[in-house]
């Protein structure tokens, strides 16, 4: 699950008014809902094509490396342009690059709904990756902008939250309104939502209305840092083995949950003879599932490492194999309760990484350069994991059948883990000469606390 929130960070500024709060309470939380909405929007619109692959396959008679690729084609386009959109954004404003994003992922939706063949269809999921790619870089950041720095670990866990609910609702309400009516009503029911939401986000939220979140002269001098030259960056983006680890580690773990979203609707139409609806509400439930682990593994890590930060590997770790073990176990069970069962636990865990790795990049990568990392972390899950999960599993599947195919995917933990290992053995001798190297000498150039 492409759960993108990887925008510019925000700093902490001065705010207008002493409770603490940059703008008013009222209007900060209806940012967030509107913000929320567009979230859940841009997932629906990626996720209900999973719904409707039985469909597809059957009327234009589409291979499944094919299917794969109108799923995979979104996830790229979102780790290719999101730090790219997140300097458009910086230049064009938040706000309007927000509400160029949510048109153009909705006018592509729409354009899918009307798609006469392969080819359309996959232009229209380019697009949407596009428009997609440009939100998930500033939406958090619009967001932060106007809460106070109390509440930010909150908020980005919500949007991690509503990345997960807009996958069960793109799933599960695709799925019934394409048993009912249509596949093709299916993306018009998600276009039209976002088109709606984005007009409201237009009058409602300005930049002259979020204005005063700004510190005085942010105008000026904003920016926490001049733009660097890709040139000077790259060499401290991969400054250690272990972050290099860490990047790997996360989009390899990712590549089975990938698989899995795209791909659940389809088995349980296939395997378990459900109709579309029910198959894409199933399969709802195990991307809340996912989304669920997502969380929890970021919970479960910050805990666990208080004392000892370098035990946000072994969560890590333990997610991965147990992850591997579960959904190889699931695919070789009959269907049945037991198989729902032991798929549900591997699903929990299939991207439980995800938390751990995020901090460990966080902390291994200069501050000043975080948000530029996390574009990084992103690009990895995207190249990695969620792009080519949904397609290779679906030329695997044309070879030897889908259930053949889920049950190779979890093999690919076998790499992650092996790069959650390397890192892990690498860490603590990384991060010791990246603090020597980035904070001032003296009793504070201690070992930091790791529980971003």
């Amino acid at each position: 699950m492409g759960f993108h929130t990887t925008a510019e960070s925000v700093p902490a500024t001065e705010t207008t008014s002493p409770s603490g709060w940059p703008v008013s309470r009222r209007y900060a939380w209806i940012v967030f809902a509107l913000s929320f909405g567009l979230l859940l929007s841009d997932y629906m619109s990626r996720q209900v094509l999973n719904a409707v692959f039985p469909m597809l396959k059957a009327e234009w008679l589409l291979s499944d490396a094919r299917l794969g690729s109108l799923s995979g084609v979104v996830a790229l386009m979102v780790g290719l342009l999101t730090f790219p959109m997140s300097l458009v954004a910086d230049r064009w404003g938040r706000v309007k690059s927000l509400l160029i994003a949510a048109t153009l992922w909705s006018l592509a939706t729409l354009a899918c709904a009307v798609s006469a063949s392969y080819g359309e269809m996959f232009v229209g999921r380019l697009f949407v990756g596009i428009g997609e790619a440009a939100y998930g870089s500033v939406g958090i950041a619009v967001v932060l902008s106007v809460f106070p720095t109390t509440l930010r670990a909150t908020l980005s866990g919500a949007f991690i939250a509503g990345g997960a609910f807009g996958s069960v609702l793109g799933v599960s309400i695709g799925g019934a309104v394409a048993d009912r009516f249509g596949w093709r009503w299916a993306f018009g029911v998600m276009g039209l939502f976002g088109l709606v939401l984005a007009v409201v986000y237009g009058v409602v939220v300005t930049e002259r209305r979020l204005r005063p979140a700004a510190a005085p002269g942010a105008d000026e001098d904003g920016a926490a840092a001049p733009p660097r030259p890709l040139r000077a960056l790259l060499p401290r983006l991969f400054s250690s083995v272990s972050v290099i680890g860490a990047y790997v580690g996360s989009g390899l773990q990712l590549f089975i949950a990938g698989a899995l979203i795209a791909w659940l609707p389809s088995y349980f139409d296939r395997y378990y003879d459900l109709t579309t609806a029910k198959a894409g509400a199933a399969a709802g439930v195990f991307a809340l599932i996912i989304g669920i682990g997502m969380i929890g593994g970021g919970v479960v890590s910050d805990r666990v490492s208080r004392v000892l930060p370098i035990r946000k590997w072994a969560v890590a770790i333990t997610c991965s194999i147990g992850a591997l073990v579960l959904l190889t176990t699931a695919f070789r069970l009959p269907t049945g309760p037991l198989q729902i069962a032991a798929l549900a636990a591997g699903a929990l865990l299939s991207a439980g990484t995800a938390g751990p790795a995020a901090a460990m990049v966080a902390n291994l990568t200069p501050v000043t350069i975080s948000a530029t990392a996390f574009a990084t972390l992103t690009l990895a899950n995207s190249l990695l994991g969620l792009a080519p999960g949904p397609a290779v599993t679906g030329l695997l599947a044309d070879r030897m059948g889908l259930l053949g195919a889920l049950r190779l995917v979890p093999l690919i933990a076998v790499a992650a883990t092996v790069a959650f290992l390397i890192g892990r053995h690498y860490y603590e001798r990384d991060l010791r000469r990246i603090t020597q190297d980035h904070l001032p000498a003296g009793p504070q150039a201690k070992e930091p606390e790791l529980s971003s």
